[in-house]
């Protein structure tokens, strides 16, 4: 249905942004009930609060005036909880007023106070903020709030989290008693039921999302892959897509340096944002990802909330988030406003039974696949190369003759072939990458498995052909086995990488169920434990207690004697990222004797 009778400067402004059908929300602040009112709404990110709420103030800042008068002392204020998110919303109130002659000025943290105060000294409308950067205003005297008509805390569930309870408290004591509030927040936990019942008077309760389920708008993607192959997956899936813009988002400030400096590497226009840069920095990212130069921003959760690219069309959880409303925060960056978006989850092994209970508590059921194929992106660039629209544009007088000349010189399939050879120049090289398959005891919702590896290996299996290792060797333990889908295609480069060893200084590899065990030549062993240390592989690596027999049955693989003191190669989280530990795992055992 189209938008209820508005303001006509209001009016006009939809229209030139091709606002024709409005969202669930911001239809429901329309209703003539709400008008004037008090509102609680619930709304998920990407569902059009911002112009709802806009929508909502425009009777209490116009009535029936044609336009604002001169800017003086704020008639309205809005309090988000990030710098972007404050950023993002004065942008969407500039253009969704600008016909009435409001100005809107911004108060974040990061920014120049002395620029702000100027700004407020001049006037404003509305002006949007972060709770510690207005109340420090507030408390010097720079912002004057005794007009104030309406106050609109924005995602307050968030704001709460972060620590901004007392700031939120000190606005709404110092404003005016007789303002309307309006409250939005993605979940109502009790702190807001009771800021709710403190701060509004009898407020409007508006639901405009179902509980925690996923935007209509977005399809949900699980990628299954190998441990070490995120930046491969990452790679081929933005090569795959035809999205103008993507995130990647990425747990740790160091997991965004890596990633973003491998994407670079490989050709693509990629930009980083972390809560290490500054706020110019931040805004240097995000504008060029508005204006085109770049097409992939690495990220943090920072990034989660507050962003809105038109052109996102693709965001990829390169790790997995650490609950469910984080992940429907980062997919909500995508899918907005009635457009179409994808959200990629990428699966290692070891973290399937984590995604299924993100999915689960999101109820989100995704389409769970292996990773595209370097064959399947070479054969997109076909059909793309085919479609381009160079070869359907009219061509210049100059380029004719140039075409003509290059004719007279060269044969036309050489020409086609260069023309092709450039075209592949310019995208970055697909990575060959391996499917792990299903785990066979996931519980994950196969029906929508796509593409699942067939077969499985015999119970104790050796990775084929491989041999002992010339001359004496040590025996090493993997924590994981068959059912999680281990296999010598992908466990062979991860020792090499982690061992900083080659495949001739690697024996035989025994997989059983749940563990794996394999020879590694005596001489480089100690080489092989100590580099196995600082690695960010979600994998356990030991010197294994006991081990299958290599060569003829009864005839003992030449090794060294287990260490006095085993030791255990596991990985400690700090707030820099992952970061590896060497420790002893106490007095050592007897050896077992080997499964069959």
């Amino acid at each position: 249905m189209p938008f209820r009778p508005t303001h006509p400067a209001i009016s006009a402004a939809l229209e030139e942004r091709n606002y024709v059908d409005p969202t669930p929300v911001q239809d429901a602040v329309l209703e003539p009930e709400a008008e004037g009112r008090d509102l609680l709404v619930s709304a998920q990110t990407g569902s059009g609060k911002t112009v709802a709420y806009g929508l909502a103030l425009v009777s209490t800042l116009l009535g029936d005036a044609d336009r604002l008068s001169e800017a003086g002392e704020p008639l309205a204020l809005v309090v988000a909880p990030t710098r972007e998110l404050a950023l993002q919303v004065q942008r969407e109130l500039e253009w969704l007023y600008a016909k009435t002659g409001a100005r809107v000025v911004t108060c974040v943290g990061g920014m120049d106070p002395r620029a702000e105060q100027k700004a407020l000294a001049r006037g404003a409308h509305l002006v949007v903020g972060t709770p510690g950067r207005l109340r420090d205003h507030l408390e010097r005297g720079r912002l004057r709030i005794g007009n104030l008509k309406a106050v609109v805390l924005d995602e307050a569930d968030e704001m709460l989290n972060l620590g901004f309870r007392e700031d939120l408290e000190f606005i709404l004591e110092a404003t005016p008693a007789s303002r309307r509030t309006l409250l939005f927040s993605a979940t109502l936990p009790k702190s807001i039921t009771a800021m709710t019942k403190r701060y509004q008077r009898d407020a409007l309760r508006i639901e405009a999302t179902a509980g925690s389920t996923s935007h209509v708008d977005i399809e949900y993607r699980a990628i299954r892959i190998a441990p070490t192959e995120t930046e491969h997956a990452v790679v081929n899936l933005l090569r795959q897509s035809e999205s103008p813009s993507a995130i990647v988002f990425c747990n740790t400030r160091e997991q965004v340096r890596h990633l973003h400096t491998g994407l670079l590497d490989r050709g693509f226009a990629a930009v980083a944002l972390s809560g290490e840069l500054g706020q110019a920095e931040r805004n240097q990212a995000l504008q060029s990802l508005r204006d085109g130069r770049s097409r992939v921003c690495v990220a943090t959760d920072v990034a989660a909330r507050g962003i809105d690219l038109p052109s996102l069309g693709l965001v990829i959880h390169a790790e997995l988030p650490n609950d469910a409303e984080t992940l429907q925060h980062r997919s909500g960056r995508t899918g907005r406003a009635g457009r179409k978006g994808v959200s990629v989850l990428l699966v290692p092994l070891s973290k399937r039974r984590k995604a299924e209970r993100l999915l689960t508590d999101a109820r989100i059921r995704p389409i769970w696949s292996a990773a595209p194929s370097a064959d399947e992106i070479r054969e997109l660039d076909r059909v793309r190369l085919l479609s381009d629209p160079i070869l359907t544009e009219e061509a210049s007088e100059e380029d004719l003759e140039l075409g003509r000349e290059l004719l007279r010189k060269r044969p036309a399939e050489e020409i086609a072939a260069a023309f092709a050879r450039v075209y592949r120049q310019r995208l970055p090289a697909p990575e060959d990458i391996y499917d792990p398959g299903t785990p066979r005891d996931s519980k994950g919702p196969r029906e929508r498995d796509e593409g699942a590896r067939p077969g499985r290996p015999e119970r104790g299996e050796s990775d084929g052909p491989r041999g002992r290792p010339s001359g004496p060797s040590v025996w090493f333990h993997l924590d994981i086995g068959r059912n999680n889908n281990a296999d010598p295609k992908w466990l062979l480069p991860l020792l090499c990488r982690r061992g900083k060893i080659t495949r001739d200084d690697i024996g035989a590899i025994r997989i059983f169920d749940k563990e794996t065990k394999f020879e590694i030549t005596e001489a480089v062993a100690k080489k092989f434990a100590a580099a196995a240390e600082g690695t960010d592989d979600d994998i356990t690596i030991t010197y294994a207690d006991g081990a299958p027999p290599a060569g003829k049955p009864g005839d003992r693989p030449g090794r060294s004697k287990p260490p006095q003191h085993p030791r255990t190669f596991t990985r400690k989280t700090d707030d820099a990222g992952p970061r590896g530990s060497f420790k002893a795992q106490g007095k050592p055992r007897r050896p077992r004797p080997a499964k069959d």
